[in-house]
C-alpha cells in the first residue's frame, strides 16, 4: 500500500473510531469519559499518523459531533473547540517530534503542556468570549456552558495524555513503525 493510501486509511478509521467513542459515551452523560477518549484519539493521530492526521481529525471531530448531535448544542462553540484540538495536536507534534524513540518523559511533557494550551484556548475563547459576548445567554445556564469548558477540559486533556502513555508505544509497535511520514 502506498503512503497516501495508508495515510488516508489510517485517518478514515481513527476519524470513525472518534465519532463512534463520541456517540456511545456521549449517552453516558460523563464528559470526563468522552473527553478523555477524544483527546486520547487526536493524540494516537498525531503520533502515529503525523501532523496532518491529526490535525484532520482535531478539526473534524466537533464538527461531525455537532451534526450528528453529540457535541456542543451551539455552532459558536464548534469552531473554538476545533481550534483547542488543534492547538493540542501541534504541541504534541512539536514536543514529541519525529525522533524514533518516544521516551515517557516526553509524552508527560506534552500531555502537560498539551492540556494548560488547550484548556486556555478553551477558556479565553469560550467563557470570556463566545458565551458572555456572542451568545449572550443568562447567567444559569452560561454558567453551566462555561463550567463545562473550564476545568473539565484541563482534566480531559490531562488524562488523554496519560492514557497515550500506555497505548502509543504498544500500537507504534504493532504498527511496526513510529509514524506514517
Amino acid at each position: 500500500m502506498n503512503r497516501k493510501a495508508l495515510w488516508i486509511t489510517q485517518t478514515g478509521v481513527l476519524l470513525a473510531l472518534l465519532i463512534v467513542v463520541q456517540a456511545v459515551t456521549s449517552g453516558l452523560g460523563n464528559t470526563l469519559v468522552t473527553g478523555s477518549l477524544v483527546n486520547l484519539i487526536l493524540i494516537v493521530a498525531v503520533t502515529t499518523g503525523g501532523l496532518a492526521s491529526g490535525l484532520t481529525i482535531a478539526l473534524l471531530s466537533p464538527i461531525f459531533a455537532f451534526m450528528y448531535g453529540i457535541g456542543p448544542a451551539f455552532p459558536q462553540i464548534v469552531g473554538c473547540i476545533a481550534i483547542g484540538n488543534a492547538v493540542l495536536v501541534i504541541i504534541w507534534h512539536v514536543i514529541s517530534g519525529f525522533n524514533k524513540k518516544q521516551s515517557i518523559m516526553t509524552f508527560v511533557l506534552a500531555t502537560v503542556v498539551g492540556a494548560v494550551a488547550k484548556f486556555g484556548v478553551l477558556y479565553l475563547s469560550i467563557v470570556q468570549f463566545v458565551v458572555p459576548i456572542l451568545l449572550k445567554m443568562p447567567a444559569p445556564k452560561a454558567a453551566m456552558v462555561s463550567g463545562a469548558f473550564s476545568v473539565p477540559q484541563l482534566i480531559t486533556a490531562l488524562v488523554g495524555g496519560g492514557l497515550s502513555i500506555l497505548v502509543v508505544p504498544v500500537l507504534s509497535k504493532a504498527l511496526n513503525r513510529q509514524r506514517v511520514r
